[in-house]
């Protein structure tokens, strides 16, 4: 198994952990925890001996593996400068470690949602550490999670080409303003064409409406006026 051992943190608080194998993992994971500079979102790796221990924080959630120098590509040698080694933000050993972090920080933000930030010390250890494991051997065994995560990263890829081509437009002068504005006034001039277009045939339906009243009255008049003559008066006396 490539990744061995997995932690879901709120600062220096664990939430839930689970080991594949007995380690120090855990000791020196929650070292690693105090040791990640300032506050902001950051993705990080640690080498340790023959392990490397991946770190994403995001909004405050932190989410941690150990794996296998080797995990997600051929093994690579570094210098330990200390005892933990900052490894660069883009190298293809990280793509499997990332892609399991990512997976299960949004299982967690999912599963428990605003409960993650006033919850105790292992809260969640007895329910999510069932899903670390799971995942672990999934991402550490299962070949289609690479193949998912080089779909992703071509999705991602594709995404960023399309927000290229959006940031062209804008250069050649048609502002994002410009662009609301049309379209609110399309809008606009739709709704406005549409009231009008109710109002033109409410008109036109009355103005049927009341000619045909009108030529209903004109033809009794009519048949009324000829009977009077037929009768020999407006009474009608020698027809009643």
């Amino acid at each position: 198994m490539a990744i061995l051992y997995a932690l879901v943190a709120r600062g220096s608080v664990v939430l839930a952990e689970f080991s594949a194998t007995a380690t120090n993992a855990s000791a020196i994971a929650k070292q690693i925890l105090g040791k990640i500079p300032g506050n902001d979102d950051s993705h990080v790796s640690y080498s340790q001996d023959r392990y490397i221990f991946h770190v994403k924080r995001t909004d405050g959630l932190t989410v941690l593996c150990m794996a296998e120098e080797n995990a997600g590509s051929k093994p690579f040698r570094s210098v330990l400068l200390s005892s933990f080694f900052v490894s660069g933000s883009g190298q293809w050993r990280r793509r499997i470690p990332f892609a399991f972090l990512e997976d299960i920080h949004q299982r967690f933000v999912r599963t428990y949602g605003r409960s993650v930030h006033s919850a105790q010390a292992y809260g969640m250890n007895d329910e999510f550490s069932r899903v670390l494991s799971q995942q672990m051997e999934y991402y550490s065994s299962d070949p289609n999670a690479d193949r998912m995560n080089r779909l992703k990263g071509e999705m991602n890829q594709v995404r960023n080409v399309m927000i290229e081509n959006i940031d062209k437009v804008l250069e050649r002068g048609d502002r994002l303003e410009l662009l609301v504005d049309k379209t609110s006034n399309m809008q606009g001039n739709t709704f406005r064409f549409r009231k009008q277009a109710r109002r033109f045939r409410s008109t036109t339906w009355w103005r049927n409406v009341k000619l045909m009243i009108a030529l209903i009255v004109l033809l009794l008049a009519v048949i009324y006026g000829v009977l009077a003559f037929v009768c020999h008066g407006l009474t009608l006396p020698t027809c009643l």
